[in-house]
């Protein structure tokens, strides 16, 4: 990490502790920016022009923390209606 980032040996020292102590978290966390990744491409091939970063950011936000078979619904039914939206 001292090699690949500017963090300081502390911070460095914090992140090696928090990997070593709850090591799913990273893939827990990869898993979740892969999957709102899959939803945006999915949204912004289904909406086209339609499509707003900062309202789709709004519609994955604005639940707080889901699981993320919830969140798929969730945008499933966002992009339902920002299609209906005039």
């Amino acid at each position: 990490m001292k090699d690949n980032t500017a963090l300081t040996d502390a911070n460095i020292d914090a992140e090696v502790n928090r990997y070593i102590s709850v090591p799913g978290q990273a893939t827990a966390y990869m898993i979740g920016k892969r999957k709102i990744e899959d939803l945006r491409a999915r949204a912004e091939k289904s909406l086209g022009d339609k499509f707003d970063i900062r309202r789709f950011h709004d519609a994955v936000l604005g639940q707080g923390a889901v699981p993320l078979d919830a969140l798929e619904r969730q945008i499933d039914a966002w992009i339902a209606s920002e299609k209906a939206r005039g």
